[in-house]
């Protein structure tokens, strides 16, 4: 008989801390982005679907105004 491990449950960190993913939070926003400057997938952060699409606007529009790179400096 083979035993399952079971992870533990992922929980949002929006919902955890009651905040909601906005652009101009530039610290909060750069949790869930790698070091060469990809969004997070939600599978591996944790986040909800409604979160992980607000967080996902929330950095583009970080990234359009400058408040984030697009790419990390030693990639280019």
């Amino acid at each position: 008989m083979a035993f399952v491990k079971r992870r533990a449950k992922k929980v949002c960190w929006f919902e955890q801390n009651k905040v909601e993913p906005d652009y101009k939070d530039v610290a909060v926003i750069r949790r869930f982005i790698t070091e060469r400057g990809k969004i997070v997938p939600r599978r591996l952060s944790g986040v909800t679907a409604k979160n992980q699409r607000k967080l996902a606007t929330a950095i583009k529009r970080a990234r359009h105004l400058a408040l984030l790179p697009f790419v990390s400096e030693n990639i280019k």
